[in-house]
């Protein structure tokens, strides 16, 4: 089965990205994360996103568009980047989950991925 890890963070973590003297400790955590999912062979795709303040969030409300900038939901964790990762059960996706450096500090939210049907012939 296919699951996603949608990997949130908090400002603080993202803010650790591009700070120096923390960035290699940042770094390290999720290179030995993917690393070891990579071994494992259990990544199907996976991104690191840009921080919420390059988000552009667009609503439609009665056929017109509404962009706003900034990310849609008014919370203290924003989505960092996500992995889809292949794997037996929601069991061993958690176990993924749990070894990803931001379980610590905000959270991993685990979701099957949903098959598509295929077309019509």
């Amino acid at each position: 089965m296919q699951f996603m890890l949608i990997l949130n963070e908090t400002p603080e973590e993202f803010a650790r990205r591009a700070d120096p003297a923390e960035a290699g400790a940042y770094w390290g955590g999720w290179n030995a994360f993917i690393g070891a999912m990579a071994q494992a062979g259990v990544i199907v795709k996976g991104d690191g996103l840009q921080g919420p303040h390059t988000a552009t969030t667009l609503r439609l409300r009665d056929g017109k568009r509404q962009v706003e900038d900034g990310p849609y939901a008014d919370t203290k964790e924003q989505l960092g980047g996500y992995f889809v990762i292949e794997v037996p059960d929601l069991d061993a996706a958690l176990d993924w989950a749990a070894q990803a450096p931001s379980a610590l500090t905000a959270s991993v939210e685990v979701r099957p991925v949903l098959a598509m049907p295929a077309p019509p012939a």
